[in-house]
């Protein structure tokens, strides 16, 4: 075989192994991040199964989120301390411990605990997806690339409440963990057989005070949202002021510490690079709308309109399926224009969608929240990939673990905030609505006061796009092979 031949044959191998990671990677992603949304449409069922309020339910999803936003940081340490397949096979593991616990759960408290460890695995699993898709693809490829990881990133938490809609409608909530282990156990398997080590392991030194002070900081943030919706007081009780206090305090120490040591934990200068701090802004915007939409139109479809739970996953059906389709679109667009266009037309459709969805009522048509939620999921689409693919093309070698994990980190966190300011703001709602009406008593309120405290939701959310709108004006195509663009 002349030499020609045989690099034909290399590249050929090559092109197949990488498309066998990709694949194993895709597979255990979609499962994963399915379970960050797939409880919403069970929320209500769980609540009256369990005994608890709305807000003690709502730390099914923020507890998650919440586990997401403490432990991402530390995915850039772990992306220098272990190989591409350990952390792999540690993922997994944590993905069916979690999973088998949530699916035998007889109580609240238990089924918390299996999902604290699913978005452990989690955590580990997300930044490692990114970091080897920028280590095996070259720039000029990442935005298909990415694109199609959209159909993990963005899809798989859209489609959560529509799967486990139907799933519920047909088996019972259980059956949403027990039909994602097996799937979990092939992941694992396939991954024992093709994932390969691709990154560098040089073991940087470990801050334990930049641990402690990421956890408190990020944690006590949360923590703070998530109480503005329980007990007396909302924005004012010592909660939310405390933690809120005792979070924004470590943050800046944890800034400050990366800052001044050698090996930091979270290489913050990621952030001087101005196209990958739009593009980070721009997911915080997507993560936090996305979120916010997934807890509170499940809610407004099964306890406002009484809908029951495969009815309105249906509902939210034809959204996850244009964008599954739309998001590797978006990708070869990127590839091809850049973002320049493509996210500021994204944030006006996002804005157009929320605009309508913060009016609905208790007559508004099931097909118009159809188009919204759609016009919704595309919009983010068109947002999330291109401005995140550009913002990492940016970054020199040196900082994909840590640009992989500053994006991640920002992404958990912002749907941690956007699901628990969502919970909170239906509660404010629900009660400015019941202070005013005629007779409280009346059960027929009950939902008139739930569609109020949606549409207070979405007032929030549409605020938040038209804040985003303009930066998105701001994007531009970084030139490959020249970061400092």
């Amino acid at each position: 075989m002349n030499v020609q031949g045989s690099e034909v044959v290399q590249n050929s191998k090559k092109n197949y192994q990488t498309t066998l990671i990709m694949a194993v990677f895709l597979l255990s992603g979609f499962v994963g991040l399915f379970s960050e949304t797939a409880l919403n449409v069970a929320l209500s069922s769980l609540m009256d199964l369990f005994q608890i309020s709305a807000s003690m339910a709502q730390w099914l999803t923020t507890g998650y989120l919440l586990t997401l936003g403490i432990l991402v940081p530390l995915s850039g340490l772990l992306l220098q301390w272990f190989s591409t397949r350990q952390l792999f096979i540690f993922s997994l593991s944590l993905s069916i411990g979690g999973t088998l616990i949530a699916a035998l759960a007889t109580g609240f408290e238990v089924l918390l605990i299996g999902r604290i460890i699913q978005a452990a695995s989690m955590a580990v699993l997300v930044p490692l997806m990114f970091n080897t898709i920028l280590i095996i693809f070259p720039p000029e490829k990442r935005g298909a690339v990415i694109g199609i990881l959209g159909l993990v990133l963005v899809v798989a938490p859209a489609t959560g409440p529509t799967l486990s809609g139907i799933i519920i409608g047909s088996l019972g909530w259980q059956w949403i963990f027990w039909l994602s282990l097996p799937v979990i156990g092939i992941c694992l398997l396939l991954g024992l057989r093709f994932i390969q080590n691709v990154s560098t392991i040089s073991k940087p030194k470990i801050d334990f005070l930049s641990l402690f002070v990421s956890t408190v900081g990020f944690g006590g943030i949360v923590f703070a949202f998530s109480g503005v919706g329980e007990g007396e007081g909302g924005w004012g009780s010592a909660m939310v002021t405390l933690p809120m206090i005792a979070g924004i305090l470590a943050l800046l120490v944890f800034v400050w510490r990366q800052n001044r040591i050698k090996q930091p934990m979270l290489n913050l200068r990621a952030l001087k690079y101005p196209m990958f701090s739009i593009g980070t802004l721009m997911l915080f915007v997507c993560m936090l709308l996305i979120l916010t939409a997934m807890v509170v139109l499940p809610m407004y479809l099964i306890r406002g309109l009484g809908l029951d739970a495969l009815t309105a996953g249906l509902v939210l059906l034809p959204g996850g399926i244009l964008q599954a389709i739309m998001s590797p679109v978006m990708g070869k667009l990127f590839d091809r224009f850049g973002p320049r266009w493509i996210v500021p037309l994204g944030l006006i459709v996002i804005s157009t969608a929320l605009f309508f969805l913060k009016g609905i009522s208790e007559s508004t048509s099931l097909i118009l929240i159809m188009i919204m939620h759609t016009g919704l999921m595309v919009g983010i689409c068109a947002v999330w990939m291109p401005s995140q693919t550009n913002g990492l093309n940016q970054l020199p070698p040196e900082l994909y673990p840590h640009g992989s994990a500053i994006m991640n980190t920002i992404q958990q966190i912002a749907g941690a905030i956007g699901t628990a300011v969502a919970i909170s703001l239906i509660s404010v709602g629900s009660h400015a609505f019941m202070e005013t009406a005629i007779d409280p008593t009346n059960p027929v309120n009950d939902s008139l006061a739930l569609i109020a405290g949606v549409q207070t939701s979405f007032v929030f959310a549409f605020v938040v796009a038209l804040v985003g709108l303009p930066l998105a004006f701001f994007i531009k195509r970084v030139q490959v092979g020249n970061p400092s663009s």
